[in-house]
């Protein structure tokens, strides 16, 4: 990406932003990009499925859980939509949790102001190399520390518009980014779990990274919750109902775990 269009993204970044300024510099355990799609594609239901399922999972026993128990209890998070290169909106900026009030503040704000899928004409295609790149510019301007930081990407299909996705991956993994993904599962996929294929080689990064891929629409909130444990723990669990989960070669499993025929 050349400065000028690095540019570019950056003002469409800051005239997108809906809700309140960052917090204050501070450190966390965790921060992580929540690189939600909402590309022409993301019909209401499935804006739903995404803007909800986050909310679900921040607020969520098992993720407050996982937050109380690493070193500082506190991670930090920021959710924007994505579509084509120049189309995205940045929901919540950087915001600290330490806990569920805080959880369930920035729960609200994504539930109240993410994308409905309504009036999708024109939003345009699907870059991933853009969410990854915007994930790597909202990094750069976050104040504070961070022991991991991840750029979580919810997607519904490949990268059909923009820059080469590899192009931006390397850069991301290069600058010690972890890159994960959620498939958001579709009806009557043929073959089953192509974006789920495609997500591992083509986007995926970094110490730890991997995809998961609901086998059903109502498998997504569940396996979005998993997915933010595992980030934040970095307990790696990979065997749980109506989910697959498939990894980049960068991620290690435990002794005796395979990736094969994962369910």
């Amino acid at each position: 990406m050349g400065p000028n269009s690095f540019l570019r993204l950056a003002g469409t970044l800051a005239a997108c932003v809906l809700w309140g300024p960052q917090t204050h510099a501070t450190d966390v355990d965790v921060a992580v990009v929540f690189a939600v799609d909402f590309s022409s594609s993301v019909d209401p239901g499935t804006a739903d499925l995404q803007r909800d399922g986050h909310a679900a999972a921040l607020t969520s026993p098992e993720v407050i859980e996982a937050i109380a128990s690493i070193h500082l209890g506190c991670i930090s998070v920021t959710y924007f939509e994505w579509s084509s290169p120049g189309r995205l909106c940045t929901v919540l900026p950087w915001t600290r949790i330490c806990g569920r009030e805080d959880a369930e503040a920035a729960a609200f704000v994504i539930q109240e102001k993410g994308d409905t899928g309504f009036g999708r004409r024109g939003r345009g295609g699907t870059s991933l190399s853009s969410a990854i790149d915007v994930g790597r510019l909202l990094f750069d301007q976050f104040r504070g520390r961070a022991a991991k930081k991840v750029i979580d990407i919810s997607a519904n299909g490949e990268n059909n518009d923009g820059l080469p996705v590899q192009q931006s991956r390397r850069t991301a993994i290069a600058k010690g980014y972890s890159i994960n993904a959620i498939a958001i599962p579709a009806e009557n996929e043929k073959p089953p779990y192509r974006l789920g294929s495609y997500l591992p080689t083509m986007s995926l990064g970094g110490p730890g990274a991997f995809v998961m891929t609901p086998t059903d629409t109502s498998d997504y909130a569940a396996a979005l919750r998993r997915k933010l444990v595992t980030e934040i723990s970095q307990n790696v669990t990979v065997r749980f109902r109506g989910v697959s989960m498939a990894a980049n070669i960068d991620y290690s499993l435990p002794a005796g775990e395979h990736l094969n025929g994962l369910r």
